[in-house]
């Protein structure tokens, strides 16, 4: 069964399914349904239409389930509407359906949720800690977001702001999390890019390809992180680094400064140094003081205070981030840093240790453990 090819074919159902007239949660409960089915017999017979298959199937089984529902008699009026069995046009509905999620009836905070869940492939975990908020906390918030839209025709689509921020985070846990979506997230906002005028769009658009062009240098042979300062630049796509910043130009261009504009200049400015140490850390505080005025997050704050102990030493560094919470995440990772930069080997190596035992994923935290490792084995007599 290739899990891939239902992936790649789930959000054109599921569109396929709203379209013509199913409320949101009862298409998606159809859907995964047909996905079931789909499990159970496809190895033997694969269908020559799979699209269209699995809209055959998951058509009926949401006929199947309002047939039993109290609104039994007025929804029985659309069996005649049943989509004939056969090839489904390819279009890619992927893009149409994040704007679908990003309804109207809900705010731009449960939209984000609902579609990275149903839509991006994200599991409430993950949309959890990308919101710094406890999983049991976003698990009640997707609910609430699927019984507002539960019985809502979704013919209004949401505004593009809410997009941009859903690709976002769908970009950010491929990037760096257990999924690996950041490739699709490139792909949709190069759709919306050449679809609207909009220069925080171009801004997401470059800031995720002069992230992905360091993609390839991010990781060792083993699989082990390897830091932005140690990464090998030779590596880097030289083209998506120019592709990423020539389309931030243009953005820049139009002095509508938005988030992710500034975020993409931040990545250029590494992009564009030929060594670490040539990297202008000066003018990347000034982009981080830009951003944290446009999103005032902590999370900006934190890694403002990396690019201050670069720019302006490790104690002013540890002194920016005196000023935020410690509860953070990856704080007590940004102050081992630091004080391995001021010198104190003994309190970095606790603090490693201490952030490794706190990382969200495996890579991070092996790499946290052999940071905190290094500095002990310099420190044994």
């Amino acid at each position: 069964m290739d899990e891939v090819l239902l992936r790649s074919l789930t959000p054109g159902v599921l569109t396929v399914l709203v379209r013509r007239g199913a409320d949101f949660a009862a298409a998606e409960d159809a859907v995964q349904e047909a996905l079931v089915e789909a499990v159970r017999v496809w190895p033997a017979d694969p269908p020559r239409d799979p699209k269209g298959w699995l809209v055959t199937v998951a058509w009926r089984r949401f006929l199947d389930a309002t047939r039993a529902d109290t609104a039994r008699r007025r929804r029985e009026d659309r069996v005649d509407d049943e989509p004939p069995p056969g090839p489904v046009p390819a279009a890619d509905d992927t893009l149409q359906l994040y704007f679908l999620c990003a309804h109207p009836s809900l705010t731009p905070s449960a939209a984000v949720a609902l579609t990275l869940r149903a839509v991006g492939g994200l599991t409430t975990r993950q949309i959890a800690r990308a919101y710094l908020v406890p999983e049991a906390t976003m698990a009640q918030r997707i609910s609430r977001a699927k019984r507002t839209v539960s019985g809502v025709r979704l013919d209004r689509p949401g505004d593009v702001a809410t997009v941009l921020r859903v690709l976002y985070l769908v970009f950010n846990e491929g990037y760096s999390g257990d999924v690996d979506l950041a490739a699709e997230a490139v792909r949709l906002t190069r759709q919306l890019v050449a679809g609207i005028d909009h220069p925080e769009a171009a801004g997401l658009l470059a800031l995720m390809l002069l992230h992905h062009a360091r993609r390839a240098a991010r990781t060792g042979p083993d699989g082990s992180l390897v830091p932005l300062a140690e990464q090998d630049r030779g590596r880097w796509d030289t083209r998506l680094i120019a592709e990423g910043v020539g389309i931030l130009q243009g953005a820049l261009a139009r002095d509508r400064l938005g988030e992710f504009q500034a975020q993409a200049a931040i990545a250029a400015l590494h992009a564009d140094a030929p060594t670490a140490e040539e990297t202008d850390w000066v003018q990347i505080v000034e982009w981080y003081d830009e951003l944290a005025q446009l999103t005032d997050s902590p999370v900006v704050r934190l890694n403002r205070a990396v690019a201050v102990g670069e720019a302006d030493g490790p104690r002013a560094g540890l002194a920016a981030l005196a000023e935020l919470d410690a509860a953070l995440p990856r704080y007590t990772a940004v102050a081992a840093y630091l004080h391995e930069r001021d010198g104190d080997r003994a309190t970095a190596a606790r603090l490693y240790a201490e952030a490794a035992l706190k990382a969200p994923n495996l890579a991070e935290r092996d790499h946290l453990t052999r940071r905190a490792a290094r500095l002990n084995a310099h420190r044994a007599p």
